[in-house]
């Protein structure tokens, strides 16, 4: 009886001890966003958040636009290593990365969706120097991704430079943006997000730029009802991690991380095929003839298209010899996948 209880003591404590084991080895890693519930950045992370909660003990807590902050806030508190994973578009962090402001010299990237998409899988400048970037300021890149082609909305229809004159449009805190809409005749403002919808509400500005989905998802057509498809631009993203946490994972965490970001990214590209029809035609449903929609023909384009290099000789300036090579890396993807 003695012998059977020790069996059973003895047992008993190497699954108490186990069970400590695999608690401590157990974490929760916070996650940080631009975007509300259900928008794209969102659709990410929780893919993400799935894809490690269960195929590991740890656990993942999503923070989404607002409750940490604007986006220099959540970047500021990844660095410091307080958040261990974060998505940021480059129109914030090109003040902290100078060469992520690519994505905002105009017409560079197509606007044909399967053509943006190839792209991104497989540019070398997106997946080989781009997280050499990021590393130097202690963050690994895990992921870049687009998320839809730019639109403008604006108190009033417009569909040429000229049509820009005098309209303060809003910004994200990014130089090159700002040199993009004086190349197109407009005043740029730089905005946070979150003084946006009053912005144009009260008259502070004329109009925005941002993707479709999330022109309907922050009700921007009810307060800058004309929309209008430029074709010069895509919005980007980056989901990062802080690099000293990083480092510091096992092995296995950090296949993990990689693998649970291969996934989330699959999961969000399938996401947005089709997510810019679908929320033009919710805007359209809601707003009726309040709202207009200008899709500029090739000549309308051109008129905007011919002040680009002015933009991108400002992106060489600020940038360098490491801005040059970049971009012409990126020009060599784009015409490798034009090709295909």
């Amino acid at each position: 009886m003695k012998a059977t209880t020790k069996l059973l003591t003895t047992a008993g404590m190497g699954a108490l001890v186990f069970g400590m084991a695999a608690a401590a080895q157990a974490a929760e890693w916070k996650y940080a966003h631009e975007e509300y519930e259900d928008d794209v950045q969102d659709v990410f992370a929780v893919a993400f958040k799935e894809y490690i909660e269960e195929n590991s003990d740890h656990t993942v807590t999503i923070y989404r636009f607002g409750e940490l902050g604007e986006s220099d806030d959540i970047m500021e508190q990844t660095q410091n290593g307080i958040l261990q994973f974060v998505n940021q578009s480059p129109g914030f962090t090109g003040s902290l990365i100078p060469e992520a402001q690519i994505f905002f010299i105009p017409y560079l990237l197509p606007t044909d969706e399967e053509t943006v998409l190839e792209f991104f899988d497989e540019s070398k400048a997106i997946n080989e120097m781009f997280p050499e970037l990021y590393a130097e300021q202690g963050l690994e890149l895990l992921k870049m991704y687009p998320e839809g082609e730019m639109v403008i909305t604006t108190d009033e229809p417009v569909s040429s430079p000229e049509d820009f004159e005098d309209k303060k449009i809003r910004t994200m805190t990014n130089p090159l943006l700002s040199e993009t809409y004086r190349a197109f005749g407009a005043t740029p403002t730089p905005l946070p997000w979150g003084e946006v919808y009053g912005g144009l509400q009260t008259g502070v500005i004329d109009g925005q730029e941002n993707p479709i989905f999330w022109i309907e998802s922050g009700g921007l057509y009810e307060v800058s009802p004309h929309l209008t498809f430029t074709g010069h631009g895509w919005f980007t993203t980056a989901m990062m991690a802080n690099q000293e946490f990083y480092d510091g994972l096992s092995d296995e965490d950090k296949e993990l991380v990689q693998e649970a970001a291969e996934a989330a990214y699959d999961h969000t590209i399938e996401h947005i095929t089709g997510l810019a029809e679908e929320a033009l035609a919710k805007i359209e449903e809601e707003c009726g003839d309040d709202c207009t929609v200008t899709r500029l023909d090739e000549d309308q384009i051109e008129a905007f298209r011919e002040r680009a290099p002015q933009v991108e000789e400002e992106f060489l300036e600020m940038t360098g010899d490491g801005g040059k090579e970049l971009l012409e890396q990126f020009k060599a993807d784009l015409e490798a996948v034009q090709q295909d």
